[in-house]
């Protein structure tokens, strides 16, 4: 894997990369929907409904048969709502993958910059992370609101990059979806995908990154081998 030479940074994203949050979002989902006197979704469901942001998992979860007025009186109704149930369930249920803290150790032990960048918004990203344990980690955190545009808008990666005063090809990063390969893609940026995480119902073996790794120990271990 030649492109790990001359990495000085890694930019990972936070839903199904570095934490699985589907359970808070689901229990929040469905909060929404009783409160709404709507029909459920099963978890699976809305686990595959997370990747687009917060305001487009809430229409996925609403009945598609409400005329168009109603249709956004009820998108509306229904995003609070989700917006307070999920402040209150994040981080309740969430859980950190299997190797990320360690390949979080190596990329700091490897003298890497680190960053998490997420379309989740700040009111949210931060206190997760800090609840977590995992703010330290990180000289720089993007959130969905922090800029104009995110992912799979490139904006937040060259955000990151201008800020650490790096050159695309050297910042790595890493991810779970077809958003993540598609701001790299279009910020000039290498790309690895995790084998988890949250790809829409899609297969992440179809996304054209660099390559997929089964956890960050393992994205940590290529590059050291890579360097060495």
């Amino acid at each position: 894997m030649p492109l790990a030479r001359g990495i000085a940074a890694v930019m990972i994203d936070l839903d199904g990369t570095l934490l699985d949050t589907a359970p808070d979002i689901a229990a929040a989902a469905e909060r929404m929907l009783a409160k709404l006197d709507l029909p459920a979704r099963r978890p699976e469901e809305i686990r595959d409904f997370i990747g687009k942001g917060i305001p487009n998992l809430v229409r996925r979860c609403l009945p598609d048969d409400a005329g168009d007025a109603r249709a956004a009186a009820l998108q509306s109704e229904a995003l609070a709502l989700f917006q307070e149930f999920y402040f209150e369930e994040s981080g309740r249920r969430t859980a950190v993958y299997p190797g990320v803290l360690e390949g979080l150790e190596r990329f700091r032990d490897m003298r890497l910059r680190l960053a998490c960048v997420t379309n989740k918004v700040a009111r949210y990203t931060v206190p997760l992370l800090e609840r977590m344990g995992m703010t330290a980690y990180f000289e720089l955190v993007v959130s969905g609101d922090t800029l104009e545009r995110k992912k799979p808008d490139p904006m937040q990666l060259a955000h990151i990059c201008a800020a650490f005063s790096l050159a695309p090809s050297a910042a790595l990063m890493i991810g779970d979806s077809a958003n993540d390969v598609l701001a790299a893609r279009a910020a000039g940026c290498p790309v690895l995908c995790v084998s988890y995480g949250y790809t829409e119902g899609g297969d992440v073996h179809d996304l054209p990154c660099d390559a997929i790794v089964d956890s960050l120990s393992e994205a940590a271990n290529i590059l050291k081998i890579t360097w060495s």
